[in-house]
């Protein structure tokens, strides 16, 4: 099934969150609620009003959440790569900054208010755009942007695909993020195959052992000496559901992540050994 390339989604749930990694870029807007997105590096928060560009690519966590009683409501708009190169074949690039993955926030602007008002009518309607409206949309959207701020350009212009990186700098900075073995692969520039075997021969280790430990021990961390409940730190620590972290959890350590206290005395874990992780 064809995925939509402009459409709005409510959220009613008190915590929805899903692993980040666009195929294209995004333009997101929220309407009511908030929004977050945690990379790396840092985290962002969104509110009604704000509208941000989503780099393709970019690995991180999104959350959703319902804010003053109302549920997080959101229009985005994604940039399917063919769409972006027939753009591109006619329109030079405007932007003279070095390339940069970062994601780019955008405040109130008149341009980017008449843009979602315009939508707002087709979703009363249905959830998503048909295709003929969407690509005329789409492209209204990017030269929206490319007015605002040309220096997008280096986002939306940007077609190829992921170099080899460095395997440890990559998967120290993004183990908490729960992607498909082939995922990880991808964005570091390899097959699965050679993802597997550059992994062993950096970690010693296979890929699954080690996530499965690292995340873990990131979950310790978090849970005795931060204070914070297991359901509140398994989806960050790179688990799914809590019934499986938890079973992974006492597996490893011996005992149950709510067990706090008995877990310090019997497995020795402090700032010091999560730096050294």
């Amino acid at each position: 099934m064809e995925v939509a390339e402009v459409f709005i989604a409510c959220k009613k749930e008190a915590h929805y969150s899903r692993e980040l990694v666009l195929a294209q870029p995004a333009l997101v807007h929220v309407v009511s609620g908030e929004m977050r997105v945690v990379t790396a590096e840092r985290s962002y928060h969104f509110f009604a009003g704000d509208t941000v560009l989503l780099p393709r690519n970019q690995l991180g966590r999104m959350s959703k959440l319902p804010l003053d009683g109302e549920p997080c409501i959101a229009i985005s708009v994604l940039f399917r790569k063919e769409r972006l190169q027939h753009y591109y074949a006619t329109n030079e690039h405007k932007s003279k900054a070095p390339h940069s993955n970062e994601l780019k926030k955008f405040g109130a602007h008149p341009l980017l208010k008449s843009l979602f008002n315009s939508l707002q009518p087709y979703f009363e309607m249905a959830d998503a755009l048909p295709e003929d409206i969407a690509a005329f949309k789409i492209e209204e959207a990017v030269r929206i942007l490319r007015a605002i701020d040309p220096d997008v350009d280096e986002l939306l212009g940007q077609f190829e695909e992921p170099g080899k990186l460095d395997l440890t700098e990559f998967m120290e900075q993004n183990y908490m993020f729960n992607l498909p073995l082939e995922k990880f692969g991808y964005l570091t520039g390899r097959s699965l195959t050679t993802f597997k075997k550059d992994f062993k021969r950096i970690f010693k280790n296979t890929p699954g052992r080690w996530l499965t430990q690292k995340r873990l021990e990131l979950a310790h961390y978090q849970i005795f000496e931060q204070k914070r409940k297991p359901s509140e730190v398994y989806i960050e620590s790179g688990f799914e559901d809590l019934s499986h972290f938890s079973f992974a959890f006492k597996k490893h350590f011996g005992y149950n992540p709510t067990h706090s206290g008995i877990g310090l005395r019997n497995k020795s874990f402090t700032r010091e050994d999560k730096g050294r992780t």
